[in-house]
């Protein structure tokens, strides 16, 4: 069988991007998503590429759903070796006028869904017994917080306090937790981003882009194979020896 990764949001965007890049690489691919339209049809895509990967919808803002998940990709593919935390929801709002059901379901989904996400892997990896690769999608949003995007930015944060607690606590066990900071990826969920965005500021979406693209210092925006690239690389033996970072993939909007 082949080595299974485990992809979370993976029915579009940066998850369907990282879900291309790792079956290149040979692994049999967990396309996970709550959204099964989207899910089935990135699968079925790998699938009719030659590589071998299976639909499973889940909501990983429920626990028993992400440990359920993990079982049952290996049954169907066999030991897991990658684990990507990448799904995630955003909102773009005033901190006072934040919804707070809005609020409620990104936590659950962007920090609780990780945290259950870095517990399952483990788990199936302290089983299997010779370690694992944990990558979590945190964001620029989490080296520095966001304008109009407070929920975010805050379970952001967590999750490079998730990647630094984890790395810690599971490298005796030779399981390694890094996250990837993405700036401006053009993807569905920045599609709805950059109209909220200019409608609270009164501009259009052509004039919000073209101001965001003056801070990117390489003078383009992301696209999912950008930040795959690195997820790949965390995957890789080439990362054999890196755990608890966190790397931006921002083109240059920020240094640190």
């Amino acid at each position: 069988m082949a080595k299974l990764a485990i992809i979370t949001g993976a029915g579009q965007g940066i998850g369907a991007g990282i879900a291309q890049r790792l079956a290149q690489d040979g692994y049999a691919i967990a396309v996970a998503d709550i959204n099964s339209k989207t899910g089935a049809q990135v699968a079925a895509q790998l699938q009719a590429t030659g590589y071998p990967a299976k639909f499973y919808q889940v909501d990983v803002a429920h626990r028993n759903d992400v440990f359920d998940l993990v079982q049952q990709a290996v049954r169907d593919f066999g030991e897991l070796a990658v684990y990507v935390n990448n799904a995630g929801v955003a909102f773009i709002d005033t901190f006072v006028d934040s919804d707070p059901a809005q609020v409620e379901r990104l936590f659950d989904v962007n920090l609780k869904g990780t945290y259950w996400g870095i517990q399952a892997a483990a788990e199936q990896f302290k089983t299997q017994g010779h370690g694992g690769r944990i990558v979590n999608a945190a964001s620029l949003a989490s080296v520095e917080a966001s304008a109009l995007q407070s929920a975010y930015s805050a379970s952001k944060f967590g999750i490079r306090g998730l990647t630094q607690a984890a790395a810690k606590e599971l490298a005796a066990d030779q399981i390694t937790v890094n996250a990837y900071n993405p700036g401006v990826v053009r993807t569905p969920m920045r599609d709805a981003i950059d109209r909220k965005t200019a409608a609270i500021k009164h501009v259009t979406v052509p004039e919000q882009q073209a101001e965001v693209l003056t801070e990117i210092a390489l003078g383009r925006e992301a696209v999912p194979a950008d930040v795959a690239e690195v997820v790949a690389w965390f995957a890789s033996p080439a990362a054999g020896y890196i755990t608890g970072q966190s790397l931006l993939v921002d083109g240059g909007m920020r240094f640190h």
